[in-house]
């Protein structure tokens, strides 16, 4: 069982923490336990139960209705509501379902935002913000390591099985090299972006993880890529400027860099060549102005 400091609890559900301990004085479904310097903590049966509690307040119900509920009738009143639900509460419905290891919630919620609004849309307006909030996608460790491998494996099956039904880029189709570089191991944001690029038509050469500095530049004497893509994990910032600066000084290709960066200015002033990826729906904007 896991536990939750009151900073993850706001992180994961999207309530104020003012908010948490008004409810805490007023009703009953809320008891965090504490420590023995009275610091409050929740279980993983309160963060369920919060989440839920989250998507019935944002759809119009009274919290103090909420309180007299019994978990099943809570549970009734989501499932209705996920039905039609905004991209707030499939977020939230996907974050319950990695809690509680059920695939089945997971391919119910994505599989019905890829029927309204296609895969392109459900990845970057569902899945990269379901990642960022939950902590897989940067590595901040706000799940616990079988939650994340588990859902990894699961968007992974996903986007393995779009990208094999993509059609071949042509002949002339701009190209892409897309790495992680040493030490970084968080493929799955890597994984997003080879198949958006694929699906608005790139040809992409997919490195992975761990990728040294000099193999990226045989890399590109080979395949004579438009674009290299990659993302900095786990990094420090100084490691992150020094990778860069080494890459730009061998190559002269535009670079698009996505990650948890402390300061996206101090990446961009080295070289006019590296492009900032703050949000994923910046990111066919960026191939195309480059392509162009």
């Amino acid at each position: 069982m896991s536990n939750y400091t009151m900073a993850q609890i706001v992180s994961l559900t999207g309530i104020k923490s003012h908010t948490l301990r008004k409810w805490e004085s007023r009703y009953n479904f809320l008891e965090p336990l504490r420590t023995d310097t009275n610091i409050r903590y929740y279980t993983d049966k309160q963060l369920k139960k919060l989440l839920n509690i989250g998507i019935l307040t944002r759809n119009g119900f009274r919290v103090s209705k909420i309180d007299g509920m019994t978990d099943n009738e809570i549970h009734e009143q989501v499932s209705h509501i996920l039905l039609e639900g905004s991209a707030e509460d499939e977020i939230t419905a996907l974050i319950l379902s990695i809690m509680t290891l059920n695939e089945d919630e997971f391919d119910k919620t994505v599989n019905a935002e890829i029927l309204k609004t296609g895969i392109i849309s459900t990845i970057t307006g569902l899945i990269y913000p379901f990642l960022a909030q939950v902590g897989v996608l940067w590595g901040v460790n706000k799940v616990m390591p079988a939650q994340e491998h588990f859902i990894s494996n699961l968007i992974r099956q996903k986007i393995f099985t779009a990208i094999e039904l993509l059609p071949k880029p042509l002949p002339d189709a701009p190209r892409a090299v897309l790495f992680l570089p040493e030490n970084e191991n968080h493929e799955i944001g890597l994984l997003l972006a080879s198949f958006i690029a694929q699906k608005i038509g790139w040809r992409v050469y997919y490195l992975g993880q761990n990728v040294p500095n000099e193999n990226i530049k045989m890399v590109t004497e080979i395949t004579k890529p438009d674009v290299l893509v990659t993302m900095f994990i786990t990094h420090t910032l100084k490691s992150i400027q020094k990778r860069l600066t080494s890459i730009t000084n061998e190559l002269n290709i535009p670079i698009i860099v996505s990650g948890y960066i402390e300061e996206p200015g101090s990446i961009e002033s080295i070289s006019s060549s590296i492009h900032y990826l703050s949000k994923p729906d910046e990111f066919i904007p960026l191939l195309n102005s480059i392509k162009a």
